[in-house]
């Protein structure tokens, strides 16, 4: 069977476009009828505008006619999670509470994108203020997951997942403060990377906030790297500049160390099929010659109800900003999360600040001594579509993503690749985090496991009755 158009990868357009033998053209009418056939069941985009794709495809395929393609990226289409601006289109950030204003100019991501001659297809959706790890918003109709429309994307990268699993081209970009790349990769199947901390420059930068590439293959999202990790100014918390060979991806396992995380202290159990899925990839990583030992979970009772309250104040003080008459259109979620801070003292905040920091510690203390950790992304697959979590009497929903949210304070990088489906054909995500600024080795380490695991099973497809 000859692959659509949509769903062909980043790498190979590009050789098709220098062979002349696939315009960027015929790509993006490609992928905008795949968006217009998904759209009404999965929700995934904002600010489509098919026009203003269409003309930056056209002119991408002049400059591939000319011989003089623009940059690494010249005609692949690519989506932008909504919180990342774009030049003249608002920024709501998932909430009603906003007001829309256009944006005076490219973040860094966008920025780079545009410069590299990406098509921009449509920004992507997300939850109310980047705040859940799930797709409710208050501004964007609900988005679901394309395996099962019953079934929660993640989030807050919510768009940019399901746009990647539905086939709408093969490049996306999203960020992550406390999982929400590799949340959303993990419940659609995609590969998601969170980099070390500054590795891609943002803005606004902020504590443990990284944007990420969003791809159907590791190559794809290495090529990404190329482009995404060019230095900005506007980042004051980024990394200097490294010119990394993210295309060496190939490396040998032998003798790697690995620790294997497959258990939470909190009280939410993983479910079977998850800690199976992890662990049968962890056997294959031993069987290629790395030694495998399992850790268990270092994260200390208060620090996550430390960074939950610390966050809960930060969205307090981010609705406070708005005028009165807004606030209200946030969404129920927000709104408890910003009230129940609304008696903190001075000291109470100062000390949910301080358990970041032991936080950070402890995941640098726990991991320092292996080469890379394994361990599931999330402790079970996608949830319901209309949940904002899965709720556990007595624990906060952040426990929920503990196995994720430990790298953003220790700036570690990690990354979800699909390990696997439990019973139902949910996706199943293995989540592989290295030491700090060692990005290249977990996308190697992600492309060693592509190379191992078994045949993955077809992309979603449409509703049979629209099909």
């Amino acid at each position: 069977m000859t692959t659509a158009l949509n769903e062909l990868s980043a790498t190979t357009l590009l050789d098709l476009y220098a062979s002349k033998a696939l315009s960027p053209v015929e790509v993006t009418q490609a992928v905008l009828a795949r968006i217009d056939a998904w759209e009404p069941h999965i929700h995934a985009t904002y600010a489509l505008d098919a026009e203003r794709a269409l003309a930056m495809a056209r002119e991408s395929e002049a400059r591939w006619l000319r011989g003089a393609p623009q940059g690494a990226l010249d005609g692949v289409p690519v989506t932008i999670k909504e919180n990342l601006a774009t030049q003249g289109v608002p920024t709501p950030l998932g909430c009603a509470a906003t007001e829309l204003i256009p944006a005076a100019k490219d973040a860094p991501p966008a920025a780079r994108l545009r410069e590299a001659g990406a098509v921009f297809v449509c920004k992507t959706t997300m939850p109310d203020l980047g705040m859940l790890g799930a797709a409710m918003s208050s501004f964007h109709p609900l988005t679901r997951n394309p395996w099962n429309l019953g079934r929660n994307p993640g989030g807050s990268s919510s768009g940019a997942a399901a746009a990647a699993a539905a086939g709408y081209g093969p490049l996306h970009v999203g960020t992550d403060i406390g999982g929400s790349v590799r949340g959303p990769a993990n419940f659609c199947g995609i590969f998601g990377f969170k980099p070390s901390l500054g590795r891609i420059p943002i803005d606004p930068p902020y504590t443990g906030r990284a944007a990420g590439p969003m791809t159907r293959t590791v190559a794809d999202a290495a090529l990404m790297m190329n482009v995404l990790s060019l230095p900005d100014a506007r980042d004051h918390m980024s990394l200097p500049y490294q010119p990394i060979g993210w295309s060496r991806l190939e490396r040998s396992l032998k003798g790697l160390r690995i620790g294997l995380w497959l258990e939470l202290d909190c009280g939410i159990p993983v479910d079977p099929a998850v800690r199976e899925a992890v662990a049968q990839a962890a056997r294959a990583f031993e069987a290629a010659g790395a030694v495998v030992e399992p850790i268990r979970s270092w994260i200390e009772p208060g620090m996550l109800e430390g960074v939950g309250a610390f966050w809960s104040m930060r969205t307090r003080m981010d609705l406070a900003s708005l005028p009165e008459a807004r606030r209200a259109k946030a969404s129920a979620f927000i709104q408890w999360a910003a009230q129940r801070s609304g008696d903190f003292t001075a000291e109470q905040v100062y000390k949910a600040q301080a358990q970041g920091l032991a936080l950070r510690a402890a995941t640098v203390a726990a991991t320092r001594d292996f080469d890379y950790v394994l361990s599931p992304v999330f402790p079970q697959p996608a949830f319901g579509a209309e949940q904002t979590h899965v709720a556990y009497e007595g624990v906060e929903p952040i426990h929920q993503a503990s196995f994720t949210v430990v790298y953003n304070f220790s700036e570690q990088p990690a990354a979800s690749v699909n390990c696997g489906y439990a019973a139902d054909g949910l996706p199943i995500g293995l989540q592989i985090a290295g030491r700090r600024f060692d990005d290249l080795g977990v996308l190697q380490m992600a492309r060693a496991w592509e190379q191992m695991r078994p045949a993955q099973r077809p992309w979603p497809q449409l509703p049979a009755a629209t099909a």
